[in-house]
């Protein structure tokens, strides 16, 4: 059986009315009747006076601190609306860079100022968010207020969850309840304290009990990540360890440094939605549920629309998946060259600018990089390069949108009901 695209469509006064099919949107477009405002994700608007009557629709929300997923379905188990949006974390990085840019002026001009620091006001007052908790944040409430815009949600659900960082990094807590007051380290001095005692004071390469001369070693190099808990950390003689560093020895295991990060991002965001957003709260164990009886797979836009059918089954109306990106205003770094002599070209060349999207030999990919000389960089919604010969010229692409914060791409989905 054949499934329409669904076509969103708003009213003359911009209220969002039903969604439609290709036949009835061509032939209101085609009768002069309603407008195309946008092709992206295609969307009409009503010119005439039109019946306001709607029905009863649910937007499911799958929070994440990387991924978000939303999907809209009806009281039938109809799916009218999917979406992924990949959030921002590259903030950090960029303002550890712009620093390094600010600090390196700051030392070739104007040396003999005076740093101030105490001006900052937004750095320093109470109760504020990071940039990028900030950003996370927007993210959401932007992707819930674009869904509300072109289809008139009566309920908003969003799947939050609490998370434990203590048990996160030690999960033998949730049996041993004690653990939290009494941790691995517990009557030691410190980790090496612990370490030596597990490994009963002997080298756990050599086995030689001979050994006086003990040392606690990383598997896993510090410069190279490496974690400083136990599970990292290896008793070794003094010989042992120095041919580790010599390159005669090799260890195997290890572990890398983890990061609760994002953890802790979405303990603050999900208190931050639910007392912004009119919603329901569910949990992730009840659509995994939902989901694994229906036998569907594990992806971040399946999971929304489980949250929004709420164990229905659902019917794939809508067979396009809406892939959106958060990207930076712009790039900090204006100027180049010891000095900053020579200035890079922020506007347009050409008539294009950097994440504007393309049309190039019959597929859509967005401007990656720019040369003055006519010919671009291209690369996909996920910032992969594209590796086109020969390199695309400006007068062989035809531009289909502006850049915008976010990048959108409309993807088939595959048939999973």
């Amino acid at each position: 059986m054949k499934r329409n695209k669904t076509i969103y469509v708003i009213s003359k006064d911009g209220k969002p009315l039903m969604p439609t099919n290709q036949v009835t949107a061509r032939l209101l477009l085609k009768s002069g009747k309603a407008k195309c405002i946008r092709s992206s994700i295609f969307t009409i608007k009503m010119i005439e006076e039109t019946s306001e009557q709607t029905q009863p629709l649910t937007l499911g929300i799958d929070t994440g601190s990387s991924m978000i997923g939303s999907a809209v379905v009806d009281d039938k188990g109809n799916v009218a609306y999917v979406s992924e949006v990949e959030v921002r974390n590259d903030i950090t990085n960029k303002m550890t860079q712009r620093v390094k840019y600010r600090r390196n002026r700051r030392n070739r001009k104007t040396r003999y100022r005076k740093a101030r620091w105490e001006h900052r006001k937004n750095s320093i007052k109470s109760d504020r968010f990071s940039p990028t908790m900030i950003s996370k944040f927007d993210s959401h409430l932007k992707e819930v207020e674009f869904v509300k815009s072109i289809l008139p949600t009566t309920k908003i659900i969003v799947e939050t969850g609490t998370f434990d960082p203590h048990a996160l990094k030690n999960p033998d807590v949730l049996k041993y309840k004690w653990l939290y007051q009494k941790g691995l380290n517990y009557g030691f001095a410190n980790t090496k304290a612990f370490v030596l005692n597990r490994d009963n004071y002997i080298c756990r390469y050599c086995k030689n009990k001979k050994n006086k001369h003990l040392e606690v070693h990383h598997i896993v190099y510090r410069s190279n990540g490496g974690s400083d808990e136990h599970e990292n950390l290896v008793t070794l003689c003094k010989g042992c360890h120095d041919g580790v560093h010599n390159g005669t020895i090799k260890l195997k295991g290890g572990k890398k440094k983890g990061t609760l990060n994002h953890a802790t991002q979405m303990n603050s965001i999900r208190v931050q939605l639910l007392k912004v957003l009119k919603c329901e709260e569910t949990f992730g164990f009840v659509t995994k549920l939902h989901r694994e009886r229906l036998n569907l797979p594990k992806e971040h836009y399946i999971d929304a629309i489980m949250i929004a059918s709420q164990g229905k089954e659902i019917k794939f109306g809508v067979i396009r998946l809406i892939k959106k990106k958060c990207i930076s205003d712009g790039d900090y770094q204006q100027t180049k060259g010891v000095r900053s002599e020579q200035r890079i070209p922020t506007g347009k060349i050409k008539g294009y600018r950097k994440f504007d999207k393309v049309e190039y030999e019959g597929k859509e990919y967005f401007i990656m990089g720019r040369m003055s000389i006519g010919y671009a960089i291209l690369m996909n919604i996920k910032g992969e390069k594209q590796v086109l010969k020969p390199i695309p010229k400006f007068d062989k692409m035809k531009r289909i949108s502006s850049r915008k914060s976010w990048i959108t791409q409309v993807e088939t989905i595959p048939k999973v009901a």
